[in-house]
């Protein structure tokens, strides 16, 4: 959602105007999806705000971003919640005096009712927004005489709602204040300069020593100082400190020309790090958790949500385990079921989800454990978790998540191989076997890069020119069918519907004519025959079949397919860590046919963090 920075540095640290650097960090944060930029520097006794409506590299030219200096500043990009898209509504939002400056991240709930209390008092608003509050809060309690963090944490306690807020106060020229509640906050310590901002790219260039802030907590930064409070006493803020694996080049595009392409074909490595990295004593943690419970429980949303449906089915047909697979969103249905040792696995690339947070929250109340499947450490929902799995993804920019739904496979498939061993459902050999087909799964996958990319590129130009797709399968393709629709939709625009082939003659295959895209995953189970039969009967209608045939059956199919993408043979069980990969080429080269940036689709935002 909205992306936020703020810096406090000694004098000549930079050896460039804060602005500059204020609006590179910034640039970092545009994969999380914005209408309008802005910045804020404390300038002597006043603060200027210099933003508008529109990109970054629009709007940082137009207001001249880049001369503005001084020690501290803030910026914004906002992802409109409260008010339209404008260069009033846009951030940061300062009080009457103008010695105030706020950037926010969330929702107020209750921002009308301390809008109209603060009206009655004189206070002139200039936005529509529900982060203007804050500033006249602020100012409010400042009027009567409280120091600046006293009036902060006095403004905080009237606000109710998901929040990420940081402040600049030109009565204090060198700190910052923060505070962090649902939505995330991280604080990078730097050399001569500290940072506040929602996520850690925006200070790589700078820094790898970060504390992720908890919720509840709040603040203040100076340039080389960082204060943390919970409930009124202080934090220990140096057993927080983390050091991140990331570098810059991993945040940055290295010559390809969007970062989702870049992160497709990091898919290798991503998989290789996760499969290395797996924490043996975490696993057998969960293992056991699960063995003691009476059902399993799988949350997601978006890509989350298929690769759970991916894990549901290796739970459910190889291991026999009770398993409810949902939509975050849509926790309430379950509330009545659940009951103590039930086990939750919540996904999210993020950790910061807040459907999947608030559903978790829910069914820990309900006696269930829950276990957290993450990309990133020591966010919301794996400290709020039993029992956590990491990823090795390393950071994802682009907006269409890829080698976080990988690794996210990854998981679940080792996970479930494991348990098989435990449950006596698998042999030793078995075991062995699986795990080693795992490990060839990064040369798997680089080679079918190799192999298809091209010819999907080619077929891209003729999806490009199409308003609608099916994407088709049988057993544990449908959710990977799922996630290849939600791609071309989310980036191309392009109305793309998944569904299990056997559906067709219950009422899609009413939509299909001729030159109609069909997408069928065709894996090595016992579903080929009955998908050779589903492929016919949209031949017969004429349309447009596209396959991922395993080679050896590639001539069953190759005579009713217009275009064939020959993929390994590989266990079904598998198979949706490698066929994955052709359906994100297929739509990022249609959305880049279409002059789209897939990088940041419209509407859409990296992580949801408002309901």
């Amino acid at each position: 959602m909205c992306g936020i920075i703020g810096i406090t540095s000694l004098q000549g640290n930079f050896r460039e105007p804060i602005g500059k650097v204020v609006r590179r960090c910034l640039e970092r944060l545009e994969y999380r999806g914005y209408d309008s930029v802005g910045i804020a520097v404390i300038k002597g006794s006043s603060i200027e705000v210099r933003k508008g409506k529109g990109k970054i590299a629009e709007v940082s030219v137009r207001l001249s971003f880049d001369e503005v200096d001084g020690l501290t500043a803030i910026g914004h990009t906002r992802w409109a919640t409260h008010g339209k898209p404008s260069d009033e509504n846009a951030h940061p939002h300062t009080d009457c005096t103008g010695r105030v400056a706020v950037v926010h991240n969330g929702i107020i709930s209750n921002f009308l009712e301390l809008k109209e209390e603060l009206i009655r008092k004189g206070h002139v608003f200039r936005s529509e927004t529900d982060t203007e509050v804050l500033a006249h809060l602020i100012e409010e309690y400042l009027k009567m005489g409280y120091k600046p963090f006293d009036a902060f944490k006095a403004a905080l306690s009237k606000i109710r709602g998901a929040y990420a807020f940081v402040v600049a106060m030109a009565q204090e020229p060198n700190r910052l204040y923060f505070a962090r509640n649902t939505s995330p906050l991280v604080i990078g310590i730097g050399n001569g300069a500290n940072f506040i901002a929602s996520d850690i790219p925006a200070f790589l260039e700078f820094t790898n020593t970060v504390i992720v802030l908890r919720d509840g907590e709040y603040g203040y930064i100076e340039p080389g100082k960082v204060y943390i409070e919970r409930d009124g006493l202080p934090v220990n803020v140096e057993e927080r400190i983390r050091l991140i694996s990331w570098t810059p080049e991993m945040a940055s595009k290295e010559g390809y020309p969007h970062f989702m392409l870049k992160e497709i074909h990091e898919q290798p490595i991503a998989i290789n790090s996760t499969l290395a990295g797996i924490d043996e004593k975490a696993f057998n943690e969960v293992i056991n958790a699960i063995l003691n419970s009476r059902k399993v429980f799988i949350l997601g949303a978006g890509t989350s949500y298929h690769a759970g449906l991916i894990g549901d089915y290796l739970f459910t047909s190889m291991l026999g385990l009770d398993t409810h697979t949902l939509i975050s969103s849509e926790y309430k249905k379950y509330l009545n079921s659940i009951s103590d040792g039930d086990i939750a696995i919540a996904i999210s690339q993020s950790g910061e989800t807040i459907d999947t947070l608030v559903a978790i929250r829910a069914f820990r109340e309900r006696g269930a454990k829950i276990v957290a499947v993450s990309n990133v450490i020591d966010s919301a929902i794996p400290r709020e978790s039993n029992y956590v799995i990491y990823t090795r993804a390393g950071p994802e920019i682009g907006v269409a998540a890829t080698k976080t739904f990988t690794t996210q496979l990854v998981v679940l498939t080792v996970l479930a191989l494991k348990m098989g061993i435990a449950m006596g459902k698998l042999t030793n050999n078995e075991y062995r076997d699986m795990m080693d087909l795992l490990n060839k799964v990064p040369n798997l996958v680089q080679g079918v890069m190799a192999s298809v990319e091209g010819k999907v590129k080619a077929l891209s130009g003729y999806i490009s020119r199409k308003q609608s797709a099916y994407y088709l399968s049988r057993g544990i393709g449908v959710p990977l069918s799922m996630e290849g629709a939600l791609k071309l939709k989310e980036i191309a625009y392009i109305h793309a519907e998944a569904y299990p082939a056997g559906e067709s003659k219950h009422g899609p295959i009413a939509l299909v004519e001729g030159g109609y895209p069909v997408v069928f995953s065709i894996l090595d189970d016992d579903n080929v025959d009955a998908l050779l039969g589903n492929v016919m009967e949209m031949k017969a209608r004429d349309a447009y079949t596209i396959g991922l045939v395993p080679e050896k059956y590639v001539g069953k199919f190759k005579e009713l397919l217009n275009v064939t993408l020959e993929m390994p043979n590989i266990d079904y069980r598998v198979a949706p860590i490698v066929y994955v990969v052709p359906m994100q080429l297929l739509a990022y080269y249609t959305a880049v046919a279409k002059g789209y940036d897939p990088d940041k689709p419209r509407n859409l935002a990296k992580t949801v963090t408002v309901e």
